[in-house]
């Protein structure tokens, strides 16, 4: 039997996403109540612009001030939305205090602080949901949390940043360079003004940070995950990738160590093969792979920005939430009991593309296979091309650490003949 009474909700932002969550919740109240077993009601929606047009929204609904918004005490669920760390971090456990559960789509403010939010919310006996918070419309960290507890993942690889896809995808299949392919993104809308965020990966490593820790019951901060941008990566990496039947994405990648004792988690450009299911990735979707026991591989894909799809993930966390607090349950909170370390980047073991400009006569290639050998690296292929007394030499090697490998670029820098270090890259996905 239905409830009559209705589920009270505040959403704190009305941006692209915010607008979207409120004109679902709005077209599709019918079916989200006969889902939940109750109607939910927008009972406010606090904004910092209250003279902003709204197609759709109620403007009796609307208000500035959010802490009043979250302290009525009448309010079930509040949908934040309105990203960064402060006021979101405080509007939450203010939420949490006056006994609201949260549904919020905060990576950067999950990454940072997730530890204590969870704390908070088990301390009030509330829920914390966060689904939008990592690849969009993409059902990943549920799955994660929930179809994933009774096994042991080892590895979880994605493209979570569609600006940095799409660009990339661009220079891959049109043979532009990088800023050519940031200036189309930010033309289409993939993109901010400011870029930042997406192209130096720091969007991408708050989300492997919230994966990391769900994956391997860990906390793992912002802080832990190695972070690399893509603006370096150039149309000849794109041709060198091609020459090896690769592609280039920007990935995060969070890996349990071979002996089980410590994680690792990173974002950087790598080198995929063509072959591998990433790597078919376009335009400006996400798309994850786990990697785990008894599943073995799964992949996820789908859109992972946006109004409509990250809304998606937001009422979907909004229906579960607020079927708990009808059945006066809570769901899954942080689970960290493992609480592995987090190795360093310098104890990464992957493999590496290298590409260095040297002088075009004998004796070059022997003294950079001798540089690689005194430090450990073990060369797979080398490929060299010379002409008019230059030169470019492509060293492809095995599983290396990063230590090591840093210390055979160092090394080879002091050659006389070595004219520069072209470019690194990893090499990912095999």
């Amino acid at each position: 039997m239905m409830r009559t009474r209705p589920l009270k909700v505040a959403l704190l932002g009305c941006g692209v996403v915010g607008s979207e969550v409120a004109r679902i919740m709005t077209t599709h109240a019918d079916d989200l109540a006969a889902r939940i077993g109750a109607p939910v009601e927008l009972a406010g929606i606090a904004v910092r612009r209250p003279g902003k047009v709204r197609d759709g929204i109620d403007q009796g609904l609307i208000t500035t001030d959010a802490t009043a918004l979250v302290k009525r005490g009448d309010i079930d669920v509040v949908v934040e939305v309105i990203g960064g760390i402060e006021p979101a971090r405080t509007l939450i456990t203010t939420a949490f205090e006056h006994g609201a559960s949260v549904v919020s789509a905060n990576k950067a403010l999950l990454s940072q602080d997730g530890a204590a939010l969870h704390a908070a919310a088990e301390q009030h006996n509330v829920d914390l949901y966060y689904e939008a918070a990592v690849a969009g419309a993409i059902p990943l960290i549920r799955p994660l949390r929930e179809s994933l507890a009774g096994d042991k993942v080892n590895r979880v690889l994605g493209i979570v940043n569609g600006t940095t896809n799409f660009i990339l995808d661009k220079m891959d299949s049109t043979g532009a360079g990088y800023q050519e392919a940031l200036d189309e993104a930010t033309a289409l809308g993939y993109a901010e003004a400011d870029p930042t965020a997406d192209v130096e990966g720091f969007d991408a490593a708050a989300k492997a940070a919230i994966l990391a820790g769900i994956a391997f019951h860990t906390r793992v901060r912002l802080d832990d995950v190695h972070r690399e941008g893509m603006t370096e990566v150039t149309a000849a990496d794109f041709r060198s990738a091609k020459e090896m039947g690769c592609t280039i994405k920007l990935l995060a990648i969070c890996e349990r160590a071979e002996d089980g004792r410590s994680v690792t988690a990173r974002v950087h450009p790598a080198m995929i093969p063509l072959d591998h299911p990433l790597a078919s990735v376009r335009g400006a979707y996400n798309a994850v792979f786990v990697e785990s026991d008894a599943a073995g591989q799964l992949m996820f894909y789908g859109p992972g920005a946006g109004g409509a799809p990250t809304a998606s993930a937001v009422l979907g966390d909004l229906v579960a939430v607020c079927r708990n607090r009808l059945s006066g349950a809570t769901g899954p909170g942080e689970s960290a009991y493992a609480a592995l370390p987090v190795s360093p980047m310098g104890e990464v073991v992957t493999r590496y593309h290298i590409s260095l400009d040297v002088a075009d006569k004998p004796g070059v290639l022997a003294q950079v296979a001798t540089v690689f050998a005194e430090h450990g690296v073990s060369i797979d292929t080398v490929r060299q091309q010379g002409k008019d007394g230059e030169a470019s030499l492509v060293v492809v090697t095995h599983r290396a650490s990063d230590a090591s490998l840093s210390g055979t670029v160092e090394a080879l820098r002091s050659l006389d003949t070595v004219r520069g270090v072209a470019s690194i890259m990893r090499v990912e996905g095999e």
